[in-house]
């Protein structure tokens, strides 16, 4: 065969297998058996590996293609994925309904009905028909990018056909999830091999989706249907359910429950009907998404920074059990926080074994007045986070006493305390070992200081056998002393301890993070990082000077002046900088010139060299401010790839526009 023949031959073998692909995987009607199948597959994979040069992204070989990786890089959605008003009742579909009725007076209204998917919600995007990127909802404007474990998914079409193959740029919301049968039998096969198991079919495809090595997403059973299209008026439909119709057409898997409703009656039978069939469905479903149909209208009613206007969560009745209290528990967070958790015997609820359940706080307990061996009635709220809704009172036995708070620390013994105002008591103990571990959990979390391999088993001996008494001790562990920890070894030792010293460069916002001081997060470190530029300033600073930080007030202030006026913390502080590790920002320094002082910048798209925490941090140590959203009052929009609909709005309010070199340049001046 000549090389265009070969080209010739591949193109057709990978039309083939995405056409039998779409039927078996989408349709369910395979049309060759597993063996021709196979057999078109051997053949496509012997060709590309003697062409490796005609292999593309988009071949059915690469489904599970690519590295490992250790960093899901942030992506901005084409436009904001919202969250959904919600309803529990006809009379609150009504409600809607007459909202609808206001706000476009005059107009009858038709609707779209199809279940509420308990799974994880994703965009794809596709240029010209060919799938480029694959992120997760995030916090619904910017999400992470999963392309290489949406590859494996077999229902996400590499290729498009229709009409919506021509697109240039489209980007199709869809919900990943797990079918019940196959969660069951993955964590039977989990339980054998003696690994732990997931509680719910949506926490395993979370789990499954978010995988760094594709290999290990691609054997989950994992499942997704197609429901939305970005900007679907701009394509020509004139109503959702066209837009349903053409993703069917392109190739892509629809929910087959979805139905068209055209009155507000309709509405209530579909949610009626599903509500009674929603065990047989084969996945888990909480409700029923109920959408405006015609596209004109939706686009009338718009949205809040919220959720949509023209479209509703109908949600369906928690499931509800009750058990009884064996005992109850309290647990120290990494804040000294003491929180108490009912331990019950064991019931099922909704498809999942529900063993323990937090009881909040001492004023929790007190209101519904749980005590050892009360019968209580439990509900999973939104059919995930379990919770009490009262105790059975006429179930109580004889002789059960009120719980009563302990006034020490269940871990070290240590006095507790709860300050006036608060609801919680928390633990004055610093030696701690409960806080212990579960600050050195946060200390190396992914978003704090990121150091993989430090798992929850490696704390507890690291703790218990006195090796690791504060955040500093970690980086003089070695790997002799890792290595002799249960079930860790040499090698593995190597890699934890190779970690830990890569950790040293994450930078002082990481670091502020990672140290757990009360009310500091990701932004608020970021803040602080940006205006003291170091460590040792932001210790030294008074209160009066943290609270004037734009975005920090009082109550934040008061708490890392706190945390800086312990003498342990200020040990710490030493400990951790004689550790090598970075205690200031780039370019550090409160003092320097402000030259972007009163700008305000937006950040859309993904930058090439620098992440948007960097871009941040740049534009505050200049005196500037990031803000979400465009205005008139914006004075840059730096835009990198795969921008959003900021751009859009930069253009139309004629807002300055940057790409990513004019904004080195700029900060750089």
């Amino acid at each position: 065969m000549t090389r265009a023949d070969v080209a010739q031959r591949i193109s057709e073998l990978r039309e083939q297998i995405h056409h039998h692909d779409y039927l078996y995987y989408v349709e369910a009607r395979p049309e060759v058996s597993d063996a021709e199948y196979d057999r078109l597959m051997r053949e496509l994979r012997d060709l590309e590996a003697r062409f490796p040069d005609l292999v593309t992204d988009d071949s059915p070989t690469q489904r599970v293609a690519g590295t490992p990786t250790d960093v899901f890089r942030p992506v901005e959605h084409r436009v904001a994925m919202l969250s959904l008003d919600n309803a529990t009742s006809a009379e609150e579909l009504g409600e809607f309904e007459a909202r609808l009725g206001r706000a476009l007076p005059g107009a009858r209204v038709g609707y779209v009905c199809e279940p509420k998917i308990d799974g994880l919600g994703v965009a794809l995007l596709y240029a010209r028909g060919r799938f480029v990127r694959g992120a997760t909802r995030g916090d619904g404007r910017v999400g992470e990018d999963v392309t290489a474990n949406l590859r494996t998914i077999r229902s996400v079409p590499m290729v498009l056909r229709g009409a919506l193959a021509a697109a240039d740029d489209l980007e199709v919301r869809g919900e990943v999830f797990m079918p019940r049968a196959d969660f069951a039998e993955l964590n039977r096969a989990l339980e054998e091999a003696g690994e732990a198991t997931f509680a719910n079919p949506r926490n395993a495809a979370a789990g499954a989706v978010r995988q760094k090595d594709p290999a290990v997403t691609a054997r989950r059973p994992l499942d997704i249907f197609l429901y939305h299209v970005s900007r679907a008026e701009a394509l020509g439909f004139q109503t959702y359910w066209d837009t349903l119709e053409a993703l069917r057409a392109a190739g892509f898997k629809t929910n087959p429950r979805t139905e068209r409703c055209d009155a507000l009656e309709a509405v209530v039978r579909y949610c009626e009907r599903l509500e009674r069939e929603r065990d047989g469905l084969g996945y888990d479903a909480d409700g029923v998404v109920v959408k405006v149909d015609a596209l004109q209208q939706q686009r009338r009613l718009g949205s809040t920074t919220h959720h949509p206007r023209w479209a509703i969560a109908f949600k369906f009745a928690a499931r509800q059990a009750t058990t009884i209290v064996e005992a109850i528990e309290v647990g120290v967070g990494k804040t000294g926080i003491l929180t108490p958790v009912a331990k019950l015997a064991p019931v099922e609820l909704a498809g999942v074994v529900i063993r323990n359940v937090s009881l909040h706080n001492e004023d929790e307990i007190r209101r519904k007045d749980v005590r050892v061996g009360d019968t209580v009635l439990i509900e999973r709220a939104g059919d995930v986070i379990p919770y009490v809704v009262q105790v059975v009172a006429a179930e109580r036995p004889a002789g059960a006493e009120p719980f009563r708070f302990p006034s020490r620390c269940p871990a070290c013994g240590g006095a507790a305390v709860r300050p006036a105002g608060e609801a919680y008591w928390r633990c004055t103990g610093s030696a701690c070992p409960a806080q212990l571990k579960e600050r050195l959990r946060h200390f190396g979390s992914r978003r704090a200081m990121d150091i993989e391999h430090l798992g929850e088993k490696v704390i507890e001996q690291l703790v218990d056998k006195g090796l690791v008494k504060d955040f500093a001790d970690l980086y003089t562990l070695t790997v002799d002393q890792l290595a002799d920890l249960e079930r860790l070894g040499e090698k593995s030792a190597e890699n934890l301890v190779r970690a830990i010293a890569t950790s040293r460069e994450r930078g002082l916002a990481r670091l502020l993070n990672a140290l757990g001081i009360r009310l500091v997060g990701e932004r608020v470190a970021q803040l602080l990082a940006s205006r003291f530029g170091s460590l040792e300033r932001i210790a030294a600073a008074a209160e009066v000077a943290l609270g004037e930080v734009h975005g920090i007030g009082k109550e934040i202030a008061g708490a890392v002046s706190a945390f800086f006026a312990e003498p342990a913390n200020r040990r710490l502080i030493a400990g951790l900088a004689r550790a090598g590790v970075v205690t200031e920002a780039p370019d550090a320094g409160a003092d320097g010139p402000k030259p972007l002082r009163g700008k305000t910048f937006v950040l859309t798209g993904t930058l090439a060299t620098l992440s948007r925490e960097a871009a941040r941090e740049a534009v505050e140590r200049l005196g500037g401010r990031v803000a979400g959203s465009v205005s008139k009052k914006t004075d840059y929009v730096v835009v990198g790839e795969a921008p959003g609909s900021k751009a859009d709005d930069a253009r139309r309010l004629g807002v300055t526009m940057l790409d990513e070199n004019q904004f080195l340049r700029l900060v750089k001046s």
